[in-house]
């Protein structure tokens, strides 16, 4: 596994040890991060359910400013740091070692919000559909919402404040993309 293109391209990340973390693919990331080419510029990102952290290392690659991963397994957080440190971002990035409920309430009372929002959670258990309408709590007017999961998972259209715009299928993985509804942040400070 490795940093596709930007700064650090090339460069090596470890790996899982096991199958319990399952990391994008390159392919689906180069494709991926090829969608998000104009967004990624000064971004503030989100990696919830972060695993290897190659989502939000990517986007620190290509440009964004600084990442947020969200993970509570053990070897996925160990694999973060490690990963992190590979890149040399310690200073651009923060690791936050808790389920993702309980993080989203931590950055939501912080008063974060992010211009990007990956989410790979474990395929099948429900995770996208129970956290994606509290993802307005840390989002702005122009905040993107990339779900990735199982093409056997289908994600609703519009969900909360979110209104699916682009979706893409790589195998067995889907990429499903949300934008906020109202363009107004005022009305996403009234949904909080």
């Amino acid at each position: 596994m490795r940093i596709v293109a930007g700064e650090f391209r090339g460069r090596r990340l470890d790996s899982p040890r096991t199958r319990k973390i399952r990391p994008t693919p390159d392919r689906v990331r180069e494709a991926l991060f090829s969608m998000l080419a104009q967004e990624l510029p000064g971004a503030k990102v989100l990696d919830l359910f972060a695993g290897t952290g190659a989502l939000g290392l990517e986007a620190l690659s290509r440009g964004a400013a600084f990442s947020v991963f969200v993970d509570n397994d053990p070897e996925a957080l160990r694999l973060i740091y490690s990963n992190i440190r590979r890149c040399g971002v310690e200073v651009r990035t923060r690791v936050i070692a808790a389920p993702a409920e309980a993080a989203l309430s931590l950055m939501a009372d912080e008063g974060s919000v992010f211009d990007l929002i990956f989410m790979d959670p474990p395929y099948g258990k429900g995770h996208l559909e129970t956290l994606l309408p509290q993802l307005h709590r840390i989002a702005g007017a122009a905040t993107l919402v990339i779900a990735e999961h199982h093409t056997k998972d289908i994600l609703p259209p519009t969900c909360g404040i979110w209104l699916r715009f682009k979706q893409r299928f790589y195998g067995d993985t889907a990429i499903s993309i949300y934008s906020p509804l109202c363009d107004n942040p005022e009305d996403l400070k009234s949904a909080r």
